[in-house]
C-alpha cells in the first residue's frame, strides 16, 4: 500500500492535511508522525506548516527531522505546504533572519517591505489571506487536471523568491508577483493550502499521491 508520512514537528495543521489526503479517493496509508524511521519507510512525505519560521526550524532540529528531510529530498516524492515550502529555502527574513534547510536556493521575504517599495502597501493588507489566482509556469504532474489561473487559498505574510527562475512552478500576484509553487526533481512545494482549497486543492493532493517523483 502507498504509505504517506505527514511530518509532525510540533506545529501545523496536520490533521486537516491528513483528512484531505484521506478524502482524495486514492488507496493510501496516511500517518502523522515525528518518528524518523517511519518517515524514511514512507513512499511519499508531506511537510506542512503554519506559524513562525524560527519555531518551524527549531522544532525540526530538536527532533532530528531536518536531516531526515534532507534524506527524503534525495530519495522520494516530497511535498511542502505553506511554511513547509518556506523552510525548504536557504534563508528567511522573518524573526530577524533565520537560516532554513537550504534544499532549494532562494530567500523568503516580507510582503510589507515589497509593498512599500512598489507603492502598493497603502491598499493591500498583510497577511495575504484568502483566495487568489495561481498561474502555472510550466507543465508538472502535480498540475494534472487543474486549470491554469484557478484559485487557491492563501494565508501568509512572507513569500518565496527562488534564486533560479526554473524553480518556480506557479506565480501569484499580490502587489508583487511571487512564487506560489516551486519544485525541482522529486521535490514540490506550494505556498497556498490545498486542504483549504476545495476541489482543486484535493486534485493536487490526489496528484501527489500518484506522483513517482518524475517531472514529465
Amino acid at each position: 500500500m502507498n504509505k504517506v508520512a505527514i511530518i509532525d514537528y510540533g506545529m501545523g495543521n496536520l490533521h486537516s492535511v491528513a483528512k484531505a489526503l484521506e478524502h482524495c479517493g486514492e488507496k493510501a496509508e496516511i500517518t502523522v508522525t515525528d518518528d524518523p524511521d517511519r518517515i524514511r519507510r514512507a513512499d511519499r512525505v508531506v511537510f506542512p506548516g503554519v506559524g513562525a519560521i524560527r519555531d518551524c526550524i527549531g522544532g525540526l532540529r530538536q527532533r532530528g527531522l531536518d536531516q531526515v528531510l534532507r534524506e527524503v529530498a534525495r530519495s522520494k516524492p516530497l511535498l511542502g505546504v505553506c511554511v513547509g515550502m518556506q523552510a525548504l529555502m536557504e534563508h528567511s527574513v522573518e524573526n530577524d533572519g533565520v537560516d532554513c534547510l537550504g534544499l532549494l536556493p532562494g530567500r523568503v521575504l516580507f510582503f510589507q517591505d515589497a509593498l512599500r517599495q512598489t507603492g502598493s502597501g497603502t491598499h493591500l493588507k498583510v497577511p495575504h489571506m484568502g483566495w487568489n489566482q495561481v498561474y502555472q509556469t510550466g507543465a508538472h504532474p502535480l498540475w494534472r487536471g487543474i486549470s491554469d489561473g484557478c484559485r487557491f487559498y492563501f494565508v501568509h505574510s512572507y513569500y518565496v523568491q527562488p534564486a533560479q527562475a526554473q524553480l518556480s512552478k506557479a506565480r501569484c500576484d499580490y502587489g508583487v508577483s511571487f512564487a506560489a509553487a516551486v519544485g525541482r526533481d522529486n521535490v514540490f512545494a506550494v505556498q497556498f493550502h490545498p486542504e483549504k482549497s476545495q476541489h482543486d486543492g484535493l486534485a493536487l493532493y490526489a496528484n501527489f499521491l500518484r506522483w513517482n517523483g518524475e517531472t514529465s
